[in-house]
């Protein structure tokens, strides 16, 4: 049980995540601020925090769980703000889709004397719908949380921070800051890109219109995540680009075999191809399906 979780963000992730807490009965009182004090007002009407503060230090203040729901680029100033009113009894947490920035960010802000009450936190949800509107107590519930800590990260903040999430209904894997990255270059910030340029590709054509009058449910399960928040995988694609592209090269390599394929019209090495990816999505989906079952 926590006294007091400052929510630094009360948009769909932190709010979802306060909700979640207030549902699981592991936090006492919510002290939200956001950028946007129509957000903050926003979410104590729906219940979603129980006070507003005018500050994300007023958030910080008298707060044993402190939880950023920012853009990433945002992470540094904001722990910086907070700094002095960090207590060894405090746990601190993210939940940006990069790491490694993330980590060096609060690294600078906190410093050695409070960089251990920091566990960068992962969580692998959301939708392509933002705002406190849409928060939602069951986000997290039965999805993979990835903690990235590091050598100075404090142990026993860092159990407290995997024992919240398990009692959230979330799964809870550890891995480097690295690791976390490089992986989710590919699994997460590459198809996101990829989304993006399809929706534009389509765009610059004059009977674009025409064209998605007749999309049917392929597409639009390819291209839902081109719907995501703009500001936000902006942050994302910049602060993991090394990695993003190094996919996007893999990503081109791979294109370019189907398409010479397809020119050199060889049915065989066309339907090979095809039939490697099927089998390697198949294979993906039935042990995703396995992990998530009980027992």
């Amino acid at each position: 049980m926590f006294e007091q979780l400052g929510l630094i963000g009360c948009g769909l992730m932190g709010g979802s995540f306060a909700l979640a807490m207030k549902k699981a009965g592991l936090v006492k009182r919510v002290i939200g601020y956001s950028k946007s004090p129509t957000t903050t007002e926003r979410a104590q009407q729906l219940g979603v925090i129980d006070a507003q503060a005018p500050s994300a230090l007023m958030a910080a203040s008298n707060s044993d769980l402190v939880l950023l729901a920012i853009p990433v680029a945002a992470t540094q100033a904001t722990l910086k703000a907070i700094r002095h009113l960090a207590t060894p009894r405090m746990l601190i947490m993210d939940v940006g889709s990069t790491k490694s920035d993330v980590v060096a960010a609060a690294e600078h802000a906190l410093g050695e004397e409070h960089i251990g009450s920091f566990v960068p936190a992962h969580p692998i949800t959301g939708r392509e719908v933002s705002g406190v509107e849409h928060a939602e107590a069951e986000l997290y519930e039965g999805r993979q949380i990835i903690l990235t800590p590091t050598e100075a990260t404090d142990l026993a903040h860092l159990d407290r921070a995997e024992a919240l999430w398990k009692a959230l209904g979330s799964r809870v894997k550890r891995m480097t800051p690295q690791a976390h990255d490089s992986a989710f270059a590919a699994v997460s910030h590459l198809p996101h890109l990829l989304a993006f340029a399809m929706m534009q590709s389509i765009d610059m054509q004059p009977e674009a219109d025409d064209y998605l009058s007749l999309a049917g449910p392929g597409f639009r399960d390819f291209t839902r995540i081109a719907a995501s928040d703009p500001k936000m995988w902006r942050d994302v694609l910049r602060s993991n680009s090394e990695e993003v592209l190094a996919q996007a090269v893999l990503f081109r390599e791979a294109l370019q075999e189907l398409e010479q394929a397809m020119q050199a019209r060889s049915d065989q090495k066309l339907e090979a191809l095809i039939t490697k990816a099927s089998g390697t999505r198949t294979k993906w989906r039935m042990g995703a399906q396995r992990k998530a079952s009980p027992g």
